[in-house]
């Protein structure tokens, strides 16, 4: 017998249809929930005192913790204050907020985070009327990148440009410099005339003990990869799938404490522990980097290390049954791998893992435990390139070449991407392989509903 195509066009639309009414209800619920967030975090506002809003642009969590930091040291001074993502905002709540204090990150070469997406494109393209808002700036960057502050800059030209009107001159924080945090700390102070204005204390330090630490491939052409295990000695750290682990390290071999050193963490709560994957970096010199070195080499199994879990909401994941897209290479493992362990023993929408690496040979990080990922059904697929490889030498860029057709498939069905790795080659090549296979108008779609989410470094 031979189909009708009619009753096949009727079916389409159909399906087609109540996928529509669903990506809507699915957003309308999103908004609410950002709307009723946004009513829920105001602190110390009593009465019908305006509450002075705090805006923050985060891409790893630094953004949103010292937008915190802000509102309560504003609170403590008797002005009340609320929280909220500035890529959520409308430039109308903004003027009618009357004062605002930015607090925004720069990532990458000049950009902004990846949730200002929405925000960028309509809002920052062209000036608004934000005549009558007063507002201050604290911008976060690293100079060791060619555009410093980049994106903290821009939003101050924009809202110049659109009438607004500086508080104070833009504050600018070149990699957590704690001088410049407390420049930001005076003028609150001159803001809310208090006259002590206590210096922040971050998140203290928790104590852990490193038990494991196991060479990922040896002989490899590349820098030595290390998952390294810490047990809590303090009680009942919490964290989930996307945070990062922050290292306090001392002062080596004479030279000053290098700060704190940046990490995903590749386990969960649930394991007992905290596992990172870290690769040795090397000087010009041929001696290890101070932090690598040190994680990788002269910190003795069995010795205590200083270490805090931040919350990091730009790179958490979806519910258990919203298909997951996972995009990776070398150490970006890490990132991607409490993902998929967050789904163990529940039904879930799948999880597709790509990844890329040097050699098969030396370089199958964790092979034993993606096999077994993928027999039990905690992996759906997986898919790896290894770039130094007679007959392959490809970058897991080219996977979502190869596999354009499946993947905009489990776009369709709702599917969220999350990228972990290196910011240089590996993120950009993936997001231009992206770009070419879903079209640029999804992608930018995806990133403004938060179903494209990056951990770069």
């Amino acid at each position: 017998m031979t189909a009708d195509p009619v009753r096949w066009l009727w079916a389409a639309i159909a399906v087609g249809l109540w996928l529509a009414v669903i990506a809507l209800a699915r957003w309308s619920q999103a908004r609410v929930r950002r709307v009723a967030l946004n009513r829920a975090i105001a602190l110390g506002a009593s009465g019908d005192a305006p509450a002075l809003l705090v805006a923050f642009a985060s891409q790893t969590g630094l953004a949103e913790e010292l937008a915190w930091m802000t509102a309560r040291s504003l609170s403590d001074a008797g002005v009340p204050a609320r929280v909220a993502p500035l890529g959520d905002l409308e430039a109308a709540e903004l003027k009618t907020a009357g004062r605002v204090l930015f607090v925004a990150s720069t990532t990458g070469e000049g950009d902004a985070p990846d949730a200002m997406s929405r925000f960028l494109r309509q809002t920052m393209k062209s000036p608004a009327d934000l005549t009558g808002l007063s507002y201050g700036l604290l911008a976060l960057g690293d100079r060791t990148y060619a555009d410093f502050c980049g994106f903290g800059r821009a939003l101050d030209r924009w809202l110049l440009r659109s009438g607004a009107a500086p508080l104070f001159d833009r504050v600018e924080v070149d990699d957590g410099d704690t001088g410049s945090v407390r420049h930001w700390q005076h003028q609150l102070a001159v803001l809310t005339g208090s006259t002590v204005q206590p210096d922040w204390t971050p998140p203290a330090f928790d104590r852990w003990r490193l038990v494991q630490r196991t060479h990922l491939n040896p002989g490899s052409p590349g820098g030595e990869a290390w998952l390294l295990a810490f047990e809590p000695l303090d009680p009942d750290p919490r964290w989930v799938a996307g945070d990062i682990a922050e290292i306090g390290l001392p002062a080596i071999a004479g030279q000053p404490a290098p700060g704190s050193r940046e990490y995903s963490v590749a386990s969960l709560p649930v394991d007992g522990r905290a596992e990172l994957i870290v690769r040795r970096m090397t000087r010009s010199d041929g001696s290890p980097g101070l932090a690598s070195g040190w994680l990788t080499r002269d910190l003795p199994v069995g010795a205590e290390a200083a270490m805090r879990i931040r919350t990091n909401r730009g790179f958490h994941g979806p519910a258990p049954e919203t298909p997951l897209i996972l995009i990776g290479a070398g150490t970006g493992l890490a990132g991607l791998r409490a993902h998929w362990k967050a789904r163990a023993n529940q039904p879930h929408g799948g999880v597709w893992l790509m990844f890329g690496e040097r050699t098969r040979a030396h370089d199958s990080f964790l092979d034993l435990e993606l096999q077994s990922a993928l027999k039990s059904g905690l992996l759906t697929r997986l898919d790896r390139v290894f770039s130094r490889d007679a007959g392959d030498g490809h970058y897991v860029q080219a996977l979502i070449s190869e596999h354009a057709a499946e993947l905009s498939d489990w776009v369709g069905r709702g599917a969220m991407i999350l990228v972990c790795g290196s910011l240089e080659g590996m993120s950009k090549g993936v997001h231009g392989a992206l770009e070419s296979a879903l079209g640029v108008e999804t992608l930018l779609s995806l990133t403004e509903h938060g179903r494209y989410r990056r951990d770069v470094y």
